[in-house]
């Protein structure tokens, strides 16, 4: 979707939704260069979608500044009529895309703004090359289980619904047996399919996927235990600078701090 500058009076209006935003540039400057374009990310800390987006960027080594828009703050300020006007599905995150000549790409979607990472900006990789099919396939594979089968289910507007709908005592066994069931067959696929890593000794955006879905499944109260070869990965990953930066706890935001 490339637009105009017809977005300037909705960024414009952006601005006020939140106070706190911050340039989210580290030193891993691998990418980044007089030609990057400008990278906004609209993004909430505990966000597991937004989490994926900030590891890629980190990974990469691209400059960007985050925009903070709270899904609890005054009703969810991913409401507004501002926000909106960017997001129409009202969800985090939103990345965009400032090129030199003016115009504005606006991506949603964790996994569709990953993959135009990957495109744009291709070194260092976060999927194997074409050479290896295989390998790409299960990268893909994982990353769509966890962030297409095991997120959506736990996500706050489900949850929002099962407690408005059962009551608020039935949100945590609801989040709990879902994200469960689904990391028991990302277990499986692990213990084939890892070595250092979720799939090889490569970092992929399938590992990208997994740390904040065991984020979400400790929060909610599932056994991790049962899950050997994914807090082995974890493990590796908690050591990368670019996985450390982009967590949920040091974040700007993580302030904000009621369950939701």
């Amino acid at each position: 979707v490339s637009t105009q500058s017809t977005w300037g009076p909705f960024l414009i209006g952006l601005l006020r939704m939140s106070d706190a935003s911050e340039s989210c540039t580290k030193k891993r400057k691998v990418e980044s260069s007089s030609s990057q374009p400008k990278l906004t990310l609209y993004t909430y800390f505990r966000s597991s979608c937004s989490w994926r987006v900030r590891i890629a960027l980190n990974v990469k080594g691209l400059e960007y500044e985050c925009k903070y828009v709270s899904l609890i703050k005054d009703g969810g300020e991913q409401f507004s009529e501002e926000y909106q006007k960017l997001n129409v599905f009202k969800q985090v995150p939103t990345l965009v895309v400032e090129e030199s000549d003016g115009n504005q790409l606006v991506l949603t979607q964790s996994l569709a703004i990953i993959s135009y990472l990957e495109d744009a900006f291709p070194n260092p990789p976060l999927l194997y090359p074409p050479s290896q099919p295989a390998l790409r396939a299960r990268v893909r594979s994982m990353a769509l289980d966890i962030a297409c089968d095991i997120q959506p289910v736990q996500n706050l507007r489900v949850l929002n619904y099962v407690g408005q709908t059962f009551g608020d005592s039935h949100k945590q066994p609801w989040a709990k047996e879902w994200i469960g069931r689904g990391l028991q067959n990302v277990e499986a696929q692990a213990s084939s399919w890892s070595g250092k890593y979720c799939v090889g000794d490569q970092i992929t955006y399938a590992d990208a996927c997994l740390i904040p879905q065991l984020y979400n499944a400790r929060r909610w109260g599932v056994d991790v235990s049962q899950f050997p070869t994914l807090l082995r990965v974890e493990s590796e990953l908690n050591q990368v600078q670019a996985f450390i930066d982009a967590h949920a706890d040091n974040q700007a935001d993580s302030t904000d701090k009621p369950k939701a």
